[in-house]
């Protein structure tokens, strides 16, 4: 397996597997295949209404909690400071972990500013492993980088169609 080293030092393997328009029901045993043949990056969302299943599949995996990256991203609903940081615990419970590798802001859209200074305090306290975002245009995320964000994103994570 190979893999990249985000900015924070943090290893993320460069394949994974998501789970956007899988239904509920397949999910946990997709999940599973996907462990079982080497994955041990599994991408879900809480727009994507699968988390819990994503839990499931990840308790009942014989592989170790710390082998496999977990990533979610928050839907524009729960942007803003206490929105985000709820939704990050609910999404917590939902998979059934103690932290999650790699949380990304979904779109670029709302109260961002907020929702990203939620994931910067969660990261300080140990709950996320690395924060990012998703489908930022480059002058979203410079705008970012450059005015009052203590941690660079580390990801922005878009869409490739080949």
């Amino acid at each position: 397996m190979e893999y990249v080293t985000l900015n924070n030092g943090v290893e993320m393997s460069i394949l994974g597997f998501g789970v956007y328009q899988i239904p509920q029901e397949e999910t946990k045993q997709a999940v599973l295949d996907a462990i079982s043949v080497g994955y041990k990056s599994i991408d879900t969302a809480q727009s994507y209404f699968n988390e819990e299943q994503v839990g499931e599949a990840i308790k009942e995996t014989d592989v170790p909690r710390e082998e496999l990256f977990i990533t979610t991203k928050i839907w524009i609903d729960n942007y803003g400071y206490e929105k985000c940081k709820e939704s990050v615990y609910e999404s917590l419970e939902k998979l059934g972990l103690d932290y999650i590798d790699l949380v990304l802001l979904h779109q670029p859209f709302a109260d961002y500013y907020g929702a990203y200074r939620a994931l910067e305090d969660l990261y300080k306290e140990g709950k996320i492993r690395a924060i990012g975002v998703s489908n930022f245009y480059p002058d979203r995320i410079t705008d970012m980088c450059l005015f009052g964000r203590e941690i660079v994103p580390a990801v922005n994570q878009v869409k490739f169609l080949s």
